[in-house]
């Protein structure tokens, strides 16, 4: 068995550890310190980190948590990521069998070029490290490739089974529901999200992993065929309607929101 434990880190970061009562994996550890701490709080040992992107708030404890615990670092090659120790590429998978977990790797860019997911299907219910690609109610920005590319990235979570749970790095849902709300007004689901979301963060709750049914009932960048987020749009001038039209003028409206 395992569990799933929140790191907080930074202002608004998440690393998470998927542990039992012995050892642990972290994924996307910016800090160590509060790796180093829950790990000697708990009484575990280090095993293993994840990495799904390059960016400083995911990668910038590795240096400093390897000097303690010379683990294997999994994620994509990359000249400005000097951390990976084992490369992945897209259709391959890790096994934790500590945990009873097969990780299948898929290559999501469009928020930078070597991001990549980490999906175990065989959990109940299945897991999803997701990164900045998809979040609580919305997605990441695009830094390199294209739009069109976060889009398809997003098309392909989307088709996973919807019991999902999806483990994103950032507490953005709050933020993300109040442009939800703009864009599709009378979504019931996204009123109910709203909600529970204000109830959550009131307590200091994590808000995240969600279902992707959820993300799906409530999230626009997967809903770009919705007749009220096209009209949203078109209030604002869009004339092409085509999904990947919709999508990329959403993600503009939510640059400058």
């Amino acid at each position: 068995m395992y569990k799933i434990t929140a790191l907080p880190a930074f202002q608004d970061n998440y690393i998470w550890a998927i542990h039992n009562d012995s050892e642990a994996v972290v994924v996307d550890p910016g800090d160590a310190v509060p790796v180093l701490a829950y790990l000697a709080e708990n009484n575990l040992k280090l095993t293993g980190i994840f990495c799904t992107h390059r960016h400083h708030d995911h990668v910038g404890g590795i240096e400093k948590l390897r000097a303690v615990y010379n683990v294997a670092v999994y994620g994509r090659r990359h000249e400005k990521n000097p951390h990976i120790t084992h490369a992945l590429l897209e259709g391959e998978q890790v096994r934790l069998d500590a945990f009873g977990l097969v990780f299948d790797i898929m290559e999501i860019p469009g928020h930078l070029d070597d991001h990549i997911a980490f999906f175990a299907q065989n959990a109940v219910p299945p897991l999803l490290f997701c990164g900045d690609v998809l979040f609580g109610a919305g997605c990441g920005k695009s830094f390199e490739g294209s739009v069109a590319q976060l889009h398809h990235s997003l098309q392909r979570i989307s088709m996973l089974p919807e019991a999902t749970l999806a483990y994103c790095a950032h507490e953005y849902t709050a933020s993300n529901l109040r442009f939800a709300a703009v864009c599709e007004p009378d979504n019931a689901a996204l009123k109910i999200r709203i909600a529970d979301t204000a109830r959550l963060r009131a307590a200091n709750l994590s808000t995240v992993p969600s279902t992707l049914a959820l993300e799906k009932a409530t999230n626009p960048f997967l809903r770009c065929t919705e007749t009220a987020i096209i009209r949203s749009l078109q209030q604002r001038g869009l004339t092409d309607t085509s999904e990947a039209a919709v999508f990329a003028a959403l993600r503009q409206w939510r640059d400058s929101f």
